[in-house]
């Protein structure tokens, strides 16, 4: 071996001298030089040979004859093979990151997160990249984030989509790819140590007219051991064919988001640009301005003049004025009304912006149109309406008012105009605590508590007097709020007063009239009471109290009903149930059981309080003692029956002396028998039994008597009228037939139920039956041989019965049916009778809620008793 080559090639190790030539071949190059020299002969060899430093030498040769043997020549080509090499790994470079280029700007963009993973994997399989991933800028651009990410199945995740990286990166030269070495925590990049877990990596920046856009990161990779081939604009041509295409789709994206936002807003605010071109007096208007204004859709373009005659004509010469200026590089700014096809229709307003940008030549005039037309009709409104408002401020009672909070004291700073006509009064004539000096001087402890309530809890509401000018005063009503600023300091106060003199005059009246009408009512000899449909009271006066025996202040809450028995309750109850918004007064006669008393009888006036629907709320009523007068008219039925029963007495002695004339007969016929030794005890026994029945026809007569004498009973109780009827002629029938008046009674055949007392229509029909017998026997005096009679019938219908009292006397005059039944009013002759029979007898069946009535026949007068029948249900009640 000669020449530099002896020094390059490494020494096999088991040489001790020349040693053949495969100990220093690869194992590879050994198959170019098998069998003898001779046959390498003209071929060219290209042998890799053991170098001295345990690289490999590329070497290419060829063989000739020598006298000694053969000659090897050989060439280092090393650095030939590794620029072809390196060429090679550059075309493929640039063919990958071509494929990647164009797969990226080719795939629709909602493919493209996917596109990027795949191309991200395609990168990471061909050099062995176990972690990589593409870092981007976010939005705000505040600090840098993972975009796409690939990582192999067997590497430890390094990174995530959408992992916030921070601004690490940018301490990062943006020029060229670095390799990052962290060891024992140390390294030249300290913030990227976490990023890249601790672990060796490398990055490659994309550059463009931005900057620095985007980082390729490879995490665990050895870059000079794993790629020694890709150069530094390899790693370049890589990055921006992921990097750059990306950008251009995203920020495409971005753009076309922010042209559909912009449309939108356009479109939802009544906006759009325009641009003014001066040369050919022409407007070009953004394709949503020129659909708002009503233009044709493919109109974008139209003269300066066209678009002026869409100005309403009184804006349309400002306009024009104002884009005159605007050419000599005045900025415009104008509110205008669109011209409208029908003048009734509300206006549209426009807000018109416009600035010159640039200068000479390429100078332009753009702008912008705003639809204010909400905003614009409202301020009209408000400003009617303010006016509206202050007009009726200004002649209202109402004075608005607005006090500074300065050092703990409220100082009036406004009122409105309405204080000049109310009080006559100035801003000015209430500074300086003027404001208190005029505040009625029994009222000032209430005014200054009403300053410290409205700083303690925000708001007040008080009444005091207030001095005018004329030196009269006048009642406000004072209502205020506090406002606090963010701390919660006091600002201002803003209130009111209302002139509230006439309604505080009114309801002292009011309460003035109330206190006389509460003594009215307490001192008033009748008994006045609220209750409620179920008898509770809720107001008695003390006349009541007293009747009831209780305090005043225990009336309210108890029930008017523990009063009545249960009679009067339910009769009470259903009179109460038939008030009604038309009908709403009731007058009855009620009786009581009160304490101390038997009973007592008051008249009784309901009126019923109905709501807005119909529905009963409440009675108020008024009723009055008729205790004594009712105590009268018992007694004088009671006399009444009494004078009957004197004026029965001739009668009733007949009726005695008949069953005594019996008894003395029988007894004689008995003695005479006896004394002649002839009585048999048949004989004895019949005449014994005869004595017997006179002696219970006398006792049955005395008996009725008693009782038809006896008081009534209080309470009036459901009856048969037959009992009446019958009762009635037990007492009078025998006396009638021996008098020679014939009665004509008619069978009662049918059953039915009346309320009221037994003997009281027993009186009346005993009234009725002795007055036509003594009509009766005076007609037969001047007649003998006329026959009497008297006809008692009765009729029914589902509601009412009628008892009828007929004779054959004549009748009564008809100038004296109007007057029959008056007390003390009689036909009888003087010392007969005493006026007040029938009268009585009138007064009772119209208690009993009957009608008593009498006419004239053909042969003499008809009295009729109606009664109402008390109904099944009424009965079991």
């Amino acid at each position: 071996m000669t020449g530099p080559l002896r020094h390059a090639l490494a020494q096999p190790p088991s040489a001790e001298g020349p040693a053949p030539l495969l100990d220093y071949l690869l194992a590879h190059s050994a198959l170019s030089v098998e069998g003898t020299p001779g046959d390498w002969q003209g071929h060219v060899l290209d042998l890799d040979f053991h170098g001295a430093g345990g690289q490999t030498l590329h070497l290419r040769g060829w063989v000739q004859p020598s006298t000694q043997g053969w000659l090897l020549h050989l060439l280092d080509i090393g650095d030939l093979l590794l620029e072809r090499q390196q060429a090679q790994q550059r075309q493929q470079a640039q063919q990958f990151a071509a494929q990647i280029s164009e797969q990226l700007r080719l795939c629709s963009l909602f493919r493209l997160p996917e596109v990027l993973h795949e191309q991200l994997h395609a990168l990471a399989q061909h050099w062995h990249i176990p972690c990589l991933a593409l870092a981007l800028l976010d939005d705000q651009e505040q600090g840098w984030h993972i975009h796409g990410v690939y990582q192999a199945p067997d590497a430890p995740q390094l990174w995530h989509k959408d992992q916030v990286l921070g601004t690490g990166l940018d301490s990062l030269n943006g020029n060229a790819p670095q390799a990052l070495t962290f060891t024992q925590g140390l390294g030249d990049h300290p913030r990227l140590q976490r990023a890249f877990g601790n672990s060796e990596g490398f990055v490659v920046p994309f550059r463009d007219d931005h900057g620095v856009a985007a980082w390729l990161l490879c995490g665990f990779y050895p870059v000079r051991q794993l790629a020694p081939q890709l150069s530094e604009r390899d790693w370049l041509q890589l990055s921006a064919a992921l990097a750059g295409p990306l950008l251009g789709r995203l920020r495409e994206q971005q753009h076309h988001h922010q042209l559909e936002r912009l449309e939108a807003l356009q479109g939802l605010l009544g906006t759009g640009w325009w641009e003014l071109f001066p040369q050919g007096n022409e407007i070009q208007l953004a394709p949503q301005l020129a659909l708002n204004l009503l233009l044709e859709p493919q109109t974008r373009r139209l003269s300066l003049q066209a678009w002026l005659a869409l100005i309403h004509p009184a804006d349309r010469q400002e306009l024009s004025s104002r884009l005159q200026e605007l050419r000599q590089g005045k900025p415009l700014l104008l509110c205008v009304r669109l011209q409208r096809a029908d003048p009734q229709l509300p206006a549209i307003w426009y807000r018109l912006q416009g600035q010159a940008l640039g200068i000479g030549q390429n100078q332009r005039f753009v702008g912008f149109m705003l639809d204010i037309s909400d905003i614009k009709n409202q301020e009209q409104q408000a400003a009617a309406a303010h006016a509206r408002l202050d007009n009726l401020i200004a002649h209202s009672p109402a004075v608005i008012y607005v006090q500074r909070y300065v050092e703990g004291a409220l100082q009036p700073t406004f009122f409105s105009d309405s204080l000049q006509p109310l009080l006559g009064w100035s801003l000015n004539d209430c500074n300086d605590g003027a404001l208190a000096e005029r505040v009625h001087a029994d009222d000032r402890d209430r005014y200054f508590e009403r300053n410290r309530q409205l700083l303690r809890e925000g708001a007040v509401r008080s009444r005091y007097r207030l001095l005018d000018s004329r030196g009269e005063y006048h009642w406000v009503l004072d209502e205020a709020r506090l406002l606090r600023d963010d701390l919660g300091m006091p600002v201002e106060a803003v209130g009111l007063w209302l002139d509230v003199t006439d309604a505080t005059l009114a309801a002292e009246q009011i309460r003035l009239s109330e206190e006389r009408y509460r003594i009215l009512v307490e001192d008033s000899p009748a008994m006045i009471c609220r209750y409620l449909p179920d008898l509770t009271l809720t107001f008695g006066n003390r006349p009541l109290a007293t009747y009831l025996e209780c305090p005043p202040e225990q009336l309210a809450g108890a029930n008017l009903g523990d009063w009545l028995s249960a009679e009067q309750h339910t009769a009470f109850v259903q009179r109460i149930r038939q008030l009604t918004p038309e009908f709403p007064v009731s007058t009855a006669e009620i009786n009581l059981q009160l304490p101390g008393r038997e009973h007592a009888w008051w008249v009784w006036s309901d009126r019923g309080v109905f709501d807005a629907q119909g529905r009963l709320r409440e009675i108020q009523a008024v009723g009055r003692d008729n205790t004594e007068v009712r105590r009268s008219q018992l007694q004088l039925m009671q006399s009444a029956k009494m004078a009957t029963l004197g004026e029965m007495a001739t009668g009733l002695a007949h009726e005695i002396n008949q069953p005594l004339n019996v008894m003395r007969m029988a007894i004689v016929n008995v003695l005479k028998r006896l004394n002649n030794g002839e009585v048999q005890l048949d004989y004895l026994q019949d005449k014994l039994k005869r004595i017997d029945a006179q002696v219970q026809r006398a006792g049955r007569v005395v008996d009725h008597m008693r009782v038809f004498g006896r008081s009534s009973e209080i309470e009036q109780q459901p009856f048969d009228p037959a009992q009446a009827v019958e009762g009635c002629l037990s007492l009078l029938a025998d006396g009638m037939r021996g008098k020679g008046v014939e009665l004509r009674i008619a069978p009662i055949d049918f059953k039915v139920q009346v309320r009221g007392h037994v003997d009281q229509l027993e009186q009346v029909l005993i009234n009725l039956l002795v007055n036509a017998r003594d009509a009766l026997l005076g007609r037969r005096e001047q007649n003998p041989d006329w026959r009497p009679w008297i006809a008692i019938r009765t009729e029914h219908d589902p509601q009412r019965v009628r008892l009828l009292v007929e004779d054959n006397a004549g009748g009564i005059d008809p100038r004296l049916l109007g007057r029959i039944f008056e007390p003390f009013f009689t036909t009888k002759p003087v010392g007969v009778g005493t006026g007040l029979g029938l009268s009585v007898s009138y007064g009772i069946v119209e208690n009993m809620g009957g009608r008593l009535s009498v006419s004239n026949t053909d042969e003499g007068a008809c009295f009729c008793i109606e009664l109402p029948l008390v109904q099944s249900d009424q009965i079991t009640r």
